[in-house]
């Protein structure tokens, strides 16, 4: 009986079926699950566990030192708005499961936006680290070392230690409320209508690692399990934005500034511990950030490059470049910021919707998932839009 080859993949499907019935069924069984996991459930060696450390290093950053700060400008009632863009980024990086699934040669975040355009649009985003001269230079060469891992599984034990300073620095800030003279005595704003824009765009800042899904998901040794991955971390980032966000204004309140730790008093051991393991979070997770750009990169430059040297070339030139960027501009942390709220809405909201329309073809059809789809990049809209209006106002006035 001869036999087919399927998507690339060394599964091979019956051209020939028997005439039973229950051979007939088991083979569409069969092939039904070669499209439901393709070529992912082969090639991926990560566990569950390791991939929750990578999931959670991506998704809890940097931006948990500015929830507190994003809750003082939208006041107590933007709680809801982070709940909102939390559920929202993680029905998006389902959608974005669905496209790999409806394709098992999707292997990237740019392969997506292949499938649905045509074109290679998506490989800017997933990409923002700074700092400023010496200390810059410092970050980048303990940096370097992590960028050469070309193992999901390997970044994973970096993860966890990215994982591990987030939750560091939400015990630092509790005992320095509880233990350390502050307290939580700030009563707060119910509602700031001015400063929503600000607010909201900090929110989604904090769930921007879409860009990192598809690498996890193909890393997977069981990919069916990746929606599971997503809610794990989905819901614990959002419990420690969230407590992180009230701790901060219930001790600093109007008085909190861009960075929690900026309001602490530095002759303090906890205050001192939240500083610097805040250092741990953007050099854990620049490695994972940046490898869908040197797997897309890769891919690119194959077939005219030695392959053992072309990850190593491509990743150190990832790292000089940021170095270069963040000397050369003044106001880059204003910048990011922009940059932020035009990048991430973009890939972790409205492009895993509009990939997915196009990719299922639900665009053809009206019903609830259109709808609410539709709404969700309305909403992504109006965030970026708002969002950027406000960085760019802010970046005139620094110039």
């Amino acid at each position: 009986m001869e036999a087919k080859p399927h998507d690339g993949c060394s599964v091979t499907i019956p051209l020939l079926l028997g005439n039973d019935e229950k051979q007939h069924e088991l083979s569409l069984e069969e092939a039904e699950g070669v499209d439901s996991i393709g070529c992912h459930s082969i090639t991926g060696t990560t566990s569950f566990f390791k991939t929750c450390f990578n999931g959670l290093n991506a998704l809890s950053g940097v931006g948990i030192l500015s929830v507190p700060y994003a809750l003082a400008s939208g006041g107590w009632l933007s709680l809801i708005l982070l709940l909102i863009i939390a559920s929202t980024s993680f029905y998006t990086g389902l959608l974005i499961q669905r496209c790999m699934d409806i394709d098992p040669s999707i292997r990237s975040y740019p392969d997506i936006g292949e499938r649905a355009f045509d074109v290679g649009v998506l490989e800017i985003f997933g990409l923002r680290i700074g700092g400023r001269q010496c200390f810059v230079l410092i970050v980048s060469l303990i940096i370097l070392p992590t960028v050469w891992l070309n193992s999901i599984s390997f970044l994973s034990y970096i993860s966890a230690t990215g994982v591990l300073a987030s939750f560091l620095i939400l015990g630092s800030i509790l005992w320095a409320g509880v233990f350390d003279g502050i307290g939580f005595q700030e009563n707060g704003t119910l509602l700031n209508w001015n400063e929503i824009p600000t607010s909201v765009s900090l929110y989604a800042f904090c769930y921007c690692a879409h860009p990192v899904f598809p690498t996890l998901y193909t890393s997977m040794r069981n990919p069916k399990l990746f929606s599971k991955v997503l809610l794990l971390c989905f819901l614990l980032c959002t419990i420690t934005y969230a407590s992180m966000a009230v701790f901060g204004y219930l001790m600093f309140g109007s008085e909190v500034e861009s960075q929690v730790t900026l309001n602490l008093p530095t002759e303090k051991i906890s205050s001192r511990v939240a500083i610097y393991t805040s250092l741990l979070n953007p050099i854990s997770k620049y490695a994972l950030m940046v490898m869908p750009i040197v797997h897309a990169a890769e891919n690119r430059l194959r077939s005219c490059c030695n392959r053992r040297w072309l990850s190593f070339v491509i990743s150190t030139t990832m790292v000089i470049s940021s170095v270069v960027v963040a000397l050369a501009i003044p106001f880059f942390g204003l910048l990011m910021t922009l940059v932020g709220a035009l990048l991430s809405v973009t890939g972790s909201i409205l492009l895993p919707c509009m990939c997915y329309l196009k990719i299922s073809g639900t665009y053809q059809e009206f019903g609830f998932e259109l709808v609410l789809i539709c709404g969700i990049v309305v909403m992504g809209l109006l965030i970026g839009i708002t969002g950027s209006y406000t960085s760019l106002v802010q970046i005139i006035e620094h110039l």
